[in-house]
């Protein structure tokens, strides 16, 4: 069965837009300017590009990360965000598109499109096997494709419209379905994609596991289209859903659950901005919250890297 969410990179409409605590540390990587320091503090790997900053952070909450909650990378700048999260993602496809003929990568929208500018600048842009690369969206708001609140176009306009990734391994939502049409046509484009051997099935949780998942936050702590107090934060049989009064507009959006989310390889969360900063210290600071917002219940099957910029961080 074919996919109707299966869309083009390009379409004729949409136009290109422009000693306190004991750790151990070593240094794991030598820049220009600065380097980075890789801790561990009870399992957890916390790394910090200043780490003269990082220490005196490490004294009241960045060391009290509680296991499992991945490896966080604190730098100076939203820039120095971009660059690290281009070689990142850059080493992971390496990896997987050296083991297998498909590389699925999902994306988020709103700041971590720009995040991801690193990508289509040298040596990536030459060096990434791009004909591999499967594209998806962690969520979609419910809209033309061309219109201004489009994650589709987000990623078009700022990343996909410049990197050779075959159009056919781009898949948007069907734009001319209802909410509830469209979830359901992206899991089942998803399970025939599945059939063909493209997109894998954790053996753990027998939700599709997808090789890395490229997240942002809002500032509310919502991940996808998952929002604090939202009964679809606990949805657990759907691997795509719909949405229809989201606290942020527009209102109609779908998205992945979070078995999808948590069956994935890797996830790279980038959370830039001071915005950000209460909830990342609701997530990843020391204080005992009740209130666990989708953030905090983001957990994939290999690991979670955190990449903040010194302002986003500034509470932990």
């Amino acid at each position: 069965m074919a996919c109707s969410c299966r869309s083009l990179l390009s379409f004729s409409t949409v136009r290109k837009s422009q000693p306190c605590i004991p750790l151990s540390s070593a240094p794991v990587s030598q820049k220009p300017g600065y380097f980075t320091l890789a801790l561990r503090y009870r399992g957890v790997s916390l790394i910090c590009s200043n780490p003269r900053k990082f220490r005196a952070s490490a004294r009241s909450s960045m060391a009290e990360v509680e296991k499992g909650k991945g490896k966080v990378k604190v730098f100076d700048s939203e820039e120095e965000v971009a660059v690290d999260l281009a070689k990142y993602t850059a080493d992971i496809s390496n990896k997987i598109t050296k083991e297998k003929s498909s590389f699925t990568v999902v994306v988020s929208g709103g700041s971590l499109i720009a995040s991801l500018r690193k990508l289509v600048e040298a040596p990536y842009i030459d060096s990434i096997e791009w004909g591999k690369w499967h594209v998806f969206w962690v969520d979609e708001r419910v809209v033309p494709k061309d219109h201004v609140d489009s994650n589709y176009k987000l990623a078009y306009d700022g990343f996909l419209s410049k990197v050779p990734i075959p159009p056919g391994q781009v898949y948007a939502i069907n734009d001319a379905l209802s909410a509830e049409g469209a979830a359901d046509d992206y899991e089942t484009c998803l399970k025939h994609l599945v059939t063909k051997n493209v997109l894998q099935v954790s053996s753990k949780t027998g939700f599709p596991k997808f090789d890395l998942m490229l997240l942002g936050m809002g500032p509310d702590g919502h991940v996808a289209s998952l929002f604090p107090g939202h009964p679809l934060v606990k949805e657990n049989k759907r691997w795509v859903t719909f949405i229809k009064d989201s606290p942020k507009p527009p209102p109609e959006r779908i998205t992945f659950t979070f078995p999808v989310i948590n069956s994935s390889a890797y996830i790279a969360m980038a959370v830039v901005g001071a915005g950000k900063a209460p909830a990342i210290e609701k997530t990843l600071g020391k204080g005992q919250n009740s209130e666990v917002l989708p953030v905090g219940m983001v957990s994939p099957e290999d690991e979670l890297t955190w990449f903040f910029d010194k302002p986003a961080a500034s509470k932990i």
